[in-house]
């Protein structure tokens, strides 16, 4: 007997809006990290360092292995981002309390600075985008993207609200 083919959720969209949909995340990513871009370019950093920094400040104290599963990258590739940030004065690494073998990442004030810098030229974007839009467009926004993460996944961005 052959397996039923996976089932897929009656959608209202067509092809068309879904490609708009998928421009608009596109250059709407592209234009909000701009500046951010820039920014780290002058300092010698890339969008790698800036995700580290800011998964760290979301969470101080987060383990390596944390913020591996949170970035979806490679140990080698993460290995040379947190040894440069860590050379830079940007990041520190403390072994964990209870566990000597983890490793704990926190920002230095330094490092501290920089994110904040960063994460406001994109606050300043991204809130006069959610004033235009309002609050029922934000939570619609907000529910497509998720719906988008596995829910497998999904944990990861709870643990790190406030």
């Amino acid at each position: 007997m052959a397996a039923a083919a996976p089932s897929t959720p009656a959608l209202f969209l067509r092809e068309p809006e879904l490609r708009r949909g998928m421009e608009l995340l596109y250059f709407g990513h592209s234009h909000i990290t701009r500046s951010t871009d820039q920014m780290l370019a002058a300092k010698g950093l890339g969008r790698a360092h800036h995700r580290a920094l800011y998964f760290v400040a979301r969470k101080p104290d987060l383990t390596v292995s944390e913020l591996l599963s949170l970035l979806a990258i490679t140990k080698q590739s993460l290995g040379r981002v947190l040894n440069e940030l860590t050379a830079r004065g940007l990041v520190e690494v403390r072994p964990g309390e209870r566990d000597r073998r983890q490793r704990l990442l926190r920002l230095t004030p330094e490092g501290a600075a920089l994110e904040a810098a960063l994460f406001d030229e994109i606050r300043q974007r991204m809130s006069a985008a959610y004033v235009a839009a309002g609050p029922d467009a934000v939570a619609g926004y907000w529910a497509v993207l998720e719906g988008m993460i596995p829910q497998s996944e999904r944990s990861q961005v709870v643990s790190l609200r406030d």
